[in-house]
């Protein structure tokens, strides 16, 4: 089978013939840049400087050499500009990062360096702005800057919170004409991060490719909103999925079936142990929102809807099928409830479960070897039945991973493969 018969059968819900395999064709299933490194000079690849593709987190290009190492499958057909509002496309330049690394980013990746020593990113590359990101001395990627104005609530409007938002213009939809191209050129399954879905995902909350961002821009203001604002969030919510949807309209007269995958949504409802939010309070203020969004591609395309939710979201899961989502990620097997025996039971008929291949809080950087490859063969065991399981760790692979322990799940994914 080809990459792409293998991921049709998969989100379909019926077995292929081997594990469908994802790193980078998302933003949070991705690898560190220079955990990267450490992996093409374990394999022997070609000596070369890393791309960075996400300067938020600092995750690096999976190459066409290095895919072919890890047997990937999908691919990621990304947007014009970053989360900082910068294209993040050729030309290139090299940069040297605080760790000694030097790869290679877009022209308007230009820091600034603090009194302290920290790495100070700014809004659409402009240096001359205040700084929306910082990357502490002994940080490997950068944290979003709170600027958030004094709040008068009498003169909150919602339209603040929308300015990020707008309408895909003609050399949008040339750029994802020419790029879904490419991408469904290589074979493999496409993930399309289109953007403008995110309803109260974090990381966009406060605003970071915004010179001057306004409305509710602090992320515990914006938590506490969810309570003491609800009509102002539902505001933000209708008009930014009303757009949304105008602009998977355009976009899929152009695209068609050259994406296969979307990416939705990356809010996160759980922590380690709990949620944010009651499920009632999930079902107020997304639900509506995620379903006008979600009925529409399933009426007008054959994408597939990701959505993106870390944590102990069980409680979720049966209202994220209500909401239309196809695909659940990063399937966090380490919190709470999220026994994946019980996920898999309860809820693999509806939703592909897109990451849970293995613990990257303990288990990926600190365990053995052996540990990880009895990891990876179990819970592919689990959730490969009947298909419905792309692999992936639970989250991006972070900086400092020791390449022995990657490499051994490469390993086992390969071992799992070879018994089918």
């Amino acid at each position: 089978m080809t990459s792409k018969e293998r991921f049709d059968l998969t989100v379909n819900h019926k077995q292929p013939d081997k594990l469908v395999v994802d790193f980078g064709s998302t933003s949070v299933t991705g690898i560190h840049v220079s955990t990267i490194e450490n992996l093409r000079k374990f394999y022997g690849l070609k000596d070369k400087f890393v791309r960075v593709t996400d300067p938020y987190q600092m995750l690096g290009e999976v190459d066409p050499e290095l895919m072919e190492v890890m047997g990937v499958d999908a691919v990621s057909a990304k947007g014009r500009k970053n989360g900082f509002g910068f294209y993040n496309h050729e030309p290139l330049m090299e940069y040297l990062t605080p760790w000694g690394q030097t790869v290679l980013v877009p022209e308007g990746f230009r820091t600034t360096t603090d009194e302290k020593g920290d790495i100070l990113m700014h809004p659409e590359g402009d240096t001359s702005a205040a700084p929306s990101g910082r990357m502490p001395r002994s940080s490997y990627f950068f944290d979003a800057i709170i600027r958030q104005k004094p709040i008068v609530e009498e003169n909150l409007d919602p339209k603040d919170n929308l300015e990020e938002y707008g309408f895909v213009t003609d050399n949008d939809l040339e750029y994802w004409k020419v790029t879904t191209e490419k991408a469904r050129a290589t074979g493999k399954a496409v993930v399309a991060g289109l953007g403008g879905t995110a309803l109260g995902d974090i990381a966009h909350i406060p605003g970071i490719k915004l010179k001057e961002p306004k409305g509710i821009r602090d992320i515990t203001e914006w938590y506490m909103s969810i309570l003491m604002r609800p009509d102002y969030i539902k505001a933000i919510f209708d008009r930014q999925s009303e757009i949304a949807v105008e602009n998977f309209r355009r976009l899929h007269q152009v695209i068609g079936d050259n994406a296969d995958a979307v990416f939705i949504c990356g809010t996160d409802f759980g922590t380690q142990d709990s949620t944010f939010c009651a499920p009632e309070q999930f079902d107020d203020l997304w639900l509506p929102y995620y379903r006008r969004i979600n009925d529409w591609v399933h009426s007008n395309t054959n994408w597939k809807t990701f959505k993106h939710s870390c944590g102990a979201v069980e409680p979720f899961m049966s209202h994220f099928i209500e909401a239309g989502f196809d695909i659940i990620n990063p399937v966090q097997v380490n919190a709470s409830g999220m026994d994946p025996v019980h996920l898999k039971k309860t809820y693999g008929k509806d939703l592909v479960f897109w990451g849970g291949g293995i613990d990257t809080q303990k288990t990926l950087p600190y365990a053995s070897p052996a540990k990880v490859r009895e990891e990876v063969l179990r819970l592919c065991e689990i959730f490969a039945e009947d298909g419905g399981f792309v692999f992936n760790t639970v989250h991006n692979i972070q900086a400092n991973v020791p390449v022995e322990n990657i490499v051994a799940m490469v390993d086992a994914i390969k071992e799992f493969n070879g018994n089918k």
